[in-house]
């Protein structure tokens, strides 16, 4: 049941920050929403599976659930990612890749008579499932609130060349760059927090820099080139920690 709960939470937030986004500037919801819909649904039964019949050995259970295994990862196969983490699709292709052949050693672990077997494919599959999620998941909820805004900026401003409405989403984005300065890290990165907040502080700076080209200048050449420099430096951010 908690890791349901949290599963639903994090689909709330997306959609929450959504909507905001969605106030300022006309766009898709789906793509600035960095879940995968066949992705999560597939959580269903990957919980029955590593909460209820791995934990008690139930041999005729986890055979039970080949049909479904087999429907949601076909619909994961043909998930299309929303444009906010179509720059992970290599990622998500290998990952996939990963997960369509562990799928395949649980549909062959029921049928050996060894229990064993079938309980070492359900926990890869388990932990396959959760490596799909990390591919997507952003490091922190507040970088996630970060790249949405960048996305806009960066995807539809910048292209269409609507440089009249840059200044107030460059004004959110520096309220949302400090606020990542705030964030609790997970603790796969704590080891490396000054490094983080360094790469953080490098981000603010070149989102303000942006700022002050647009109050500065009307050539939209510098404009661009100094969005370039921010987007840059959020890359290295999100990269830091591949």
């Amino acid at each position: 049941m908690k890791r349901k709960l949290i599963f639903i939470v994090i689909l709330l937030f997306a959609l929450t920050s959504t909507a905001r986004i969605q106030a300022q500037v006309d766009i898709d919801s789906t793509e600035i929403q960095w879940t995968v819909p066949e992705l999560f649904d597939f959580h269903e039964v990957i919980y029955q599976i590593w909460h209820e019949a791995y934990p008690a050995k139930d041999v005729e259970k986890l055979k039970s659930f080949v049909p479904e295994i087999k429907a949601h990862i076909e619909k994961i196969n043909n998930a299309k990612l929303p444009g906010i983490v179509k720059d992970k699709e290599a990622k998500w292709k290998e990952g996939l890749q990963k997960l369509n052949n562990t799928a395949e050693e649980y549909y062959k672990a029921t049928e050996i008579s060894d229990p064993q077997v079938l309980l070492d494919a359900a926990e890869k599959l388990h932990a396959d499932f959760e490596m799909m999620v990390r591919i997507i998941k952003p490091l922190t909820k507040e970088i996630d609130e970060y790249h949405k805004v960048l996305y806009v900026i960066y995807h539809k401003i910048i292209p269409e060349n609507r440089l009249t409405e840059l200044e107030p989403l460059i004004d959110e984005l520096i309220t949302r760059g400090e606020a990542i300065l705030n964030a609790k890290l997970p603790k796969k990165i704590e080891s490396k927090k000054d490094e983080f907040l360094a790469a953080v502080k490098e981000l603010i700076d070149a989102t303000k820099a942006v700022k002050s080209t647009i109050q500065s200048t009307d050539d939209p050449t510098k404009i661009k080139d100094a969005v370039e420099v921010m987007h840059t430096k959020y890359q290295k951010l999100e990269n830091l920690f591949d």
